[in-house]
């Protein structure tokens, strides 16, 4: 299959003297996440809906709550980690489109440098990272602000044409001129 489509959602609760990370970036607020890692909640949906895409269960399986080796760990470096799992199964990101929902604080200015990071981490051009934010008109535990929600979908894309067809490209170096050789090369090993 060429082409799957994962969905993510994560949420976590909010307190004070707590710090918010989001999608990579740290964004002053009262408020912060409460959780095991940094508790980027926007990064682990993605990680969700990346693993969920590739069939490959859920974050809280390869990065449990329960081990000392991700408490308090950076969820930069859990994407990242997602993304070799994904491309161990010869998939990447294509395209990914992002929702946040928190009443407070007011995400605008930070989304393009959250853009920027996730971009980076996953190798993919901005323009395939997408993130929005939207309040809850101050309903429900987002609106009270208990807790902030992120709902992810992505699709991952295979590479697999692109590893054979490289392979090929690399085999054949130097012993074809012409597409009309490869073609008569690739007939005598089919």
């Amino acid at each position: 299959m060429n082409f799957r489509i994962g969905y993510g959602y994560d949420v976590h609760r909010l307190a004070e003297g707590e710090t918010l990370w989001l999608g990579g970036v740290l964004v002053p607020h009262s408020k912060g996440t409460v959780a095991h890692s940094d508790g980027d909640v926007l990064i682990h949906a993605l990680c969700d809906a990346m693993l969920g895409a590739a069939k490959m269960g859920d974050i809280g399986r390869h990065f449990p709550d329960t081990s000392s080796d991700y408490k308090n760990i950076d969820s930069k470096i859990l994407l990242l980690r997602t993304n070799e799992l994904i491309a161990s199964k010869n998939y990447k990101v294509g395209n990914l489109d992002v929702t946040v929902a928190a009443q407070n604080p007011k995400l605008k200015p930070y989304i393009p440098e959250m853009e920027k990071t996730l971009a980076e981490i996953l190798g993919i051009d901005i323009d395939a990272v997408s993130i929005k934010a939207t309040t809850t008109e101050e309903l429900g535990f987002e609106g009270r602000e208990e807790g902030i929600s992120v709902h992810a979908v992505v699709l991952l894309v295979s590479t697999f044409v692109d590893s054979v067809l490289k392979g090929l490209d690399d085999s054949l170096e130097g012993q074809v001129n012409t597409v009309e050789e490869a073609k008569q090369k690739l007939k005598k090993w089919l």
